[in-house]
């Protein structure tokens, strides 16, 4: 594990490629461990998100007194599925290790970075006890422009990380891909999917979105949502008519950042006393 610093009060760890724990060492954070352990984030960004977006969310988590655990996802993990399932393994295997087993969760995924979590959740539908030091963990879930719908949605979503010329192309040449190796491909996504519809943790959940997403279905998530309202599940979401995909703590940093407060002032979480 390679360590170097990143702030004065921030530390960050390299666990592997795609892995880097972020250690808060602020003043607030200590005092905050006094009372128990420290809260764990664990961000699962966007495909090709760049890392300086990506501290601003961190810096958020960081003055609430959260250690930062950033998860990030790879295309491999999409186009060959079974990687994906593997990859959600490692992270469930890493959240029951020593240095974090004992830490309160809290999930904040990006696009499809939600496809990272479901592929986690395959494993914990599963094997329920098995993970159940994880799940009992869980605090609060938070999907920002998830990615959700058919496998169209999943192909334009791979595709935003290309230059935008090539975007037609990798689009098409992925779906011809999935469609082609269904078995290997389109089966792995439905079963992910199908965690989501079946979703038997009691977390409450926040979800941001906007009308004009070309990569995620609002229709779809709408129902999505009623689905888990109809289970029991306490959600309260933000959408709004124009934004931009995984963009709006950009575009609408003040409604964001209200709502995002709310919810976390919500949630039975020491560290989540403090002000934003």
């Amino acid at each position: 594990m390679q360590k170097a610093t990143i702030a004065s009060e921030h530390t960050a760890q390299r666990i592997s490629k795609s892995i880097t724990f972020y250690k808060n060492e602020s003043k607030a954070a200590s005092m905050l461990q006094q009372n128990g352990p420290k809260p764990l984030l664990l961000l699962l960004p966007w495909l090709g998100s760049r890392p300086h977006i990506v501290d601003k969310y961190r810096e958020i988590y960081f003055r609430q007194g959260f250690d930062v655990l950033t998860v990030e996802s790879e295309p491999s993990h999409f186009l060959w599925p079974r990687w994906g399932l593997d990859y959600g393994a490692q992270v469930l295997e890493l959240l029951q290790s020593d240095s974090f087993v004992s830490r309160p969760l809290l999930l904040h995924a990006f696009s499809i970075g939600g496809y990272t979590f479901a592929q986690m959740m395959v494993h914990i539908s599963m094997n329920a006890q098995q993970y159940k030091s994880v799940t009992d963990r869980i605090k609060g879930q938070i999907y920002d422009s998830l990615v959700i719908g058919s496998v169209e949605k999943m192909a334009e979503g791979v595709s935003k990380i290309f230059s935008h010329r090539l975007q037609g192309l990798v689009r098409w040449s992925t779906l011809f891909y999935f469609r082609a190796l269904g078995g290997y491909t389109v089966d792995y996504y439905n079963a992910a999917l199908h965690v989501y519809w079946n979703n038997s943790l009691q977390i409450p959940a926040l979800f941001f979105y906007c009308e004009n997403d070309p990569i995620c279905d609002h229709k779809e998530l709408d129902r999505l949502i009623k689905c888990w309202q109809q289970k029991g599940i306490t959600v309260m979401e933000k959408t709004w008519k124009d934004s931009l995909h995984a963009g709006h703590l950009r575009q609408h940093p003040q409604e964001y950042l209200t709502t995002l407060h709310r919810f976390l002032q919500s949630l039975n979480m020491a560290a989540l006393k403090a002000k934003m």
